[in-house]
């Protein structure tokens, strides 16, 4: 029976390696991924903020599909083998046979070639395949560390109401940052955006280097969060 439950961890240990590596074939962290992994295979704590770096991801869902079927079913499997070994004592055979199987497949993954021709192929399965779309905001705009996607809210005291952009921001078509919309109740305008006078209450999406959009905006962004916490506050006192 101690065989039989060391045998068991070690399979899934394995399969959650496994997994962690096709995970981070597709662009995942590894850190990340193990703890995804891990969740999804145990059905526990796949709430995260992380998770949408799967749901979002179309050959990651796949995955994550077939892990968390694969822990639902593993746990029945492993219920009904130790049920028939503690009957009849028989099985180890087949789970040994298993365990090797697994153990065989990790090994296989773990090689370098093999993880540069998997990371090759999802990679041209994700060019090919995943329409822009279906990507998470993350992926698409912040490429690395320095990227930033502000949506900032423009309030009554900010320095940016009753100014066009033209105007509050000098020479900005020389600057690393470009304002996507402005979204105003409703309306999302895309038009003409440097030469709209904005109002309070309209939304302006900002994307470029953080550093610079924290230059250009910093006095906006402090008003607004300022603002925003003030609401939160309202809001709770009234509950």
């Amino acid at each position: 029976m101690i065989l039989f439950l060391f045998i068991y961890f070690v399979i899934i240990f394995a399969v959650i390696e496994i997994f962690v590596i096709l995970f981070r074939l597709t662009g995942l962290k590894r850190d990340v991924s193990r703890f995804q992994v891990i969740s999804m295979m145990t059905a526990t704590g796949f709430t995260t903020g992380e998770s949408e770096l799967i749901l979002g991801h179309p050959i990651r869902r796949k995955l994550a599909a077939f892990l968390i079927l694969f822990g639902v079913f593993s746990l029945a499997v492993i219920i009904s083998s130790i049920s028939q070994f503690l009957s009849r004592g028989l099985g180890l055979q087949e789970i040994l046979l298993g365990a090797a199987l697994v153990m065989l497949l990790w090994g296989v993954l773990r090689i370098n070639r093999i993880e540069r021709i998997l990371g090759a192929f999802f990679q041209r399965k994700i060019t090919h395949q995943i329409e822009l779309a279906d990507l998470p905001v993350r992926e698409v705009f912040l490429k690395n560390k320095h990227d930033a996607l502000v949506n900032l809210h423009i309030f009554q005291d900010s320095s940016l109401a009753g100014q066009t952009l033209d105007q509050a921001i000098a020479e900005h078509d020389k600057l690393e940052l470009v304002v996507l919309f402005v979204k105003r109740g409703n309306v999302v305008i895309r038009k003409n955006i440097y030469d709209t006078r904005l109002q309070e209450g309209d939304q302006v999406l900002v994307y470029g280097l953080e550093e610079v959009i924290m230059e250009i905006f910093g006095d906006d962004i402090a008003v607004m969060e300022e603002r925003l916490d003030k609401l939160e506050i309202s809001e709770d006192e009234v509950l």
